[in-house]
């Protein structure tokens, strides 16, 4: 009987995921390029829904960004293009990405959005590059 209670909850649960927490749930936590040195930025991705505080934290990290914006505003259009969900960015700094090493830097601020969690972001980091050295610190711009 506690087995039967315990799927009905949980087949429950899955239904009344909220349409904005499906989406979230198959977003990438981290994209980044595949090497060098660039600008990155943590993103809070939260649920438009009401009654859904659901929210997730994103990296991303590119090196054709000029500025942090730039990155800000190109994932923030994809991510609030269906209505579901708002984004804020909640900080930035750089990555030294060396593939061939199997290690990743990540270090400095934004000058527009501020320090980013450096230990988040390194957090959410090894979990993609589980066999990578990765490390951070608040030195440098």
């Amino acid at each position: 009987l506690l087995a039967l209670v315990l799927g009905l909850l949980k087949s429950w649960e899955m239904c009344s995921q909220t349409k904005a927490a499906a989406v979230m749930a198959n977003i990438p936590r981290v994209d980044i390029d595949p090497s060098g040195v660039f600008k990155y930025i943590l993103i809070r991705v939260y649920s438009r829904e009401e009654g859904d505080d659901s929210e997730i934290d994103i990296v991303r990290g590119y090196g054709w960004a000029e500025y942090h914006a730039d990155i800000y505003d190109r994932v923030s259009a994809e991510l609030e293009d269906g209505g579901l969900l708002d984004c804020e960015c909640i900080g930035g700094g750089r990555i030294k990405h060396n593939p061939d090493a199997k290690k990743i830097h990540v270090y400095g601020y934004s000058l527009g959005y501020g320090r980013a969690n450096h230990a988040e972001t390194t957090e959410k980091l090894k979990e993609k590059y589980a066999d990578y050295e990765v490390t951070w610190d608040n030195e440098g711009y």
